[in-house]
């Protein structure tokens, strides 16, 4: 039985000296192509990073990458979909040192694996655990470190069990069932990151994740404060109480105020969705929305658009698939006040090669455009190994 034990995160160290990095290593929907790999992107975080969604092909995309696959230590899954999941047990054997089995009577050191060890972390929708312990059994895949499974579960769901009859892997530790509270999921939280999710529409039981950094130290000015500390001979360890925002108090009774801390940076990553609207209460004004674009209305653009396309019937047959089109996503950026918006997640029909192919570059560029001109703003058309570096606002 699985439910939500108390959990405390370890200690992070600060990472406001540097960018948050977001990396798309799959940008294709349903079917990859030759020049789009199945959904996913990863997250740096100081020196860790975090993957969201995981579909096949991701463990090569990695390599291929500036990420490094020993770095990797959450996986966030948005939906059970194949073309978001599929390539988690890859990725996981890839990361935690996982292989076939041995011969008979042939000593295996990945048997003696330390459970002590803090596991690699894995959060999903309901199925997440059983998909993953069923893979790992069926394929008789040996893990040489521990992983665990959360779920976050929807109200109509249950609150316990692993909705599985297969037992507990030995190397699987007891995953956390997290319940929904006024819509909201409260997945992970630390010193530094804390991570919310919300309910997507989609076709399936979808969510979509926030990532918010703690408030961070502003910039100090040390000609504000050192000569008063020189003065009253006060030890110059009072600039990191300064520079954290606290107040010091000199021995002749003057009181040096530290400038007020920062507001830390927010990222809003979707799954799969028609309607992302349930998650409006907790994804207000972050620096960068990442929102699916699958299909687009593109005459004169792209060659084989039916006579018959409209705007209103593509964005129709998109949404009863589940899906956006740019024109949706760049309103709901707007809706949220986004200051920058990544789209992702295309059809197959639209090339991922536009930063070397003048035609797909012409493509990538209308459908930016039609996001665009909802948002107010430049949009970013995302392709396979694009990054994207998140830093500070500047200060107004």
């Amino acid at each position: 039985m699985s439910e939500s034990p108390e959990h405390k995160a370890p200690e992070r160290s600060p990472i406001h000296s540097s960018p948050i990095t977001v990396t798309f290593l799959g940008t294709a929907s349903a079917m990859p192509s030759s020049t789009r790999n199945h959904s996913s992107l990863a997250v740096r975080l100081g020196s860790d990073v975090w993957l969201f969604d995981c579909g096949e092909g991701t463990q090569h995309r990695v390599q291929k990458s500036g990420v490094k696959m020993g770095k990797i230590e959450k996986v966030f899954i948005t939906h059970t979909h194949g073309d978001h999941i599929f390539g988690l047990i890859p990725l996981m054997a890839g990361c935690l040192n996982g292989g076939g089995g041995t011969a008979d009577d042939v000593e295996d050191p990945r048997k003696k694996i330390n459970l002590d060890e803090p596991p690699f972390e894995i959060y999903g929708p309901l199925g997440t655990r059983a998909y993953v312990r069923s893979a790992l059994t069926y394929t008789h895949t040996l893990l040489g470190r521990p992983y665990v499974v959360h779920e976050l579960r929807f109200p109509s769901e249950p609150r316990w069990g692993d909705c599985t009859s297969l037992p507990r892997l030995r190397y699987e530790s007891r995953g956390r069932n997290i319940t929904q509270v006024d819509g909201v999921w409260d997945v992970y939280k630390d010193n530094v990151i804390s991570v919310c999710a919300a309910p997507i529409f989609h076709s399936v039981p979808c969510v979509g994740y926030t990532l918010t950094e703690a408030q961070v130290p502003s910039k100090i000015d040390p000609q504000k404060y050192i000569p008063h500390i020189k003065r009253t001979k006060t030890p110059l360890s009072a600039m990191s109480l300064l520079q954290a925002g606290e107040s010091v108090t000199l021995s002749d009774g003057t009181v040096l105020q530290g400038p007020s801390p920062r507001k830390g940076r927010k990222l809003v990553i979707l799954g799969d969705t028609y309607d992302p609207s349930p998650i409006i209460p907790i994804a207000q004004d972050p620096d960068l929305l990442i929102h699916e674009a699958t299909n687009a209305h593109l005459p004169g653009t792209v060659l084989n658009t039916r006579e018959d396309d409209t705007y209103e019937s593509v964005q129709r047959t998109a949404m009863e698939r589940g899906h956006s089109t740019p024109q949706m996503a760049g309103a709901f950026a707007k809706r949220i006040g986004a200051l920058s918006l990544a789209l992702n997640h295309f059809s197959a029909r639209y090339p991922g090669d536009d930063d070397v192919d003048e035609e797909a570059k012409t493509v990538m560029d209308a459908i930016g455009n039609l996001a665009a001109n909802e948002f107010g703003k430049p949009v970013t058309c995302a392709r396979d190994l694009m990054t994207i570096d998140i830093g500070f606002r500047a200060i107004e």
